[in-house]
């Protein structure tokens, strides 16, 4: 919870539609410990037990991400890029895949999987404008917003900008995300 706590940021979750259970997941932070993205999930977490069946995990995870046109490295001798789309959808991209891959897969050849499919993700963010993605309209808040959304065998990922200094990433599985809203969390202490 702290590091929620921390952020300068609001947090975005599912609206008050989504009744199921909201949990808080984990916050990414800069090595001076500013709070700039983290995750919120929404009904099953995701788990890699094969014997839970992922076909039959339901969930949505909602990622925020702080928009920082500038960033400093960690030496303070040069400037990262800045927080866009994109990176709320390679984070919502890597996640799906942290949480989803083949578990039938041998075990020593599960990360160069995950190596080669995140790297494909951040390449897939990236072109965001390109073929792999349509727009999909949800509400942030209530009002309706574009965004950018793919699916795949794994699951769909969709990102798009707030009006709060944030970006939007979500992924899912089991959850449709042509019903989805979201909103800002009023109360961290609903997700437990």
């Amino acid at each position: 919870m702290d590091g929620y706590l921390l952020a300068g940021f609001p947090w975005y979750g599912l609206d008050e539609a989504f009744t199921g259970r909201r949990w808080l997941m984990q916050v990414g932070a800069a090595t001076d410990g500013t709070v700039e993205h983290g995750s919120t999930g929404h009904g099953d977490e995701p788990s890699l037990l094969t014997e839970l069946g992922q076909e039959e995990q339901r969930f949505t995870v909602v990622v925020t991400v702080a928009s920082r046109p500038v960033r400093r490295s960690p030496d303070g001798t040069g400037v990262l890029e800045a927080t866009s789309v994109s990176s709320a959808a390679w984070l919502a991209g890597a996640g799906l895949l942290a949480g989803t891959w083949p578990a039938q897969m041998e075990r020593a050849l599960r990360q160069d999987w995950l190596d080669q499919q995140t790297a494909i993700a951040w390449e897939l963010a990236d072109d965001l404008d390109g073929g792999a993605w349509s727009i999909l309209q949800l509400p942030v808040d209530g009002v309706q917003t574009d965004f950018h959304y793919r699916e795949s065998e794994y699951g769909w990922v969709l990102a798009a900008a707030a009006a709060d200094g944030v970006h939007i990433g979500a992924y899912g599985r089991g959850m449709s995300a042509y019903g989805l809203g979201f909103s800002v969390i009023k109360d961290l202490e609903s997700y437990t």
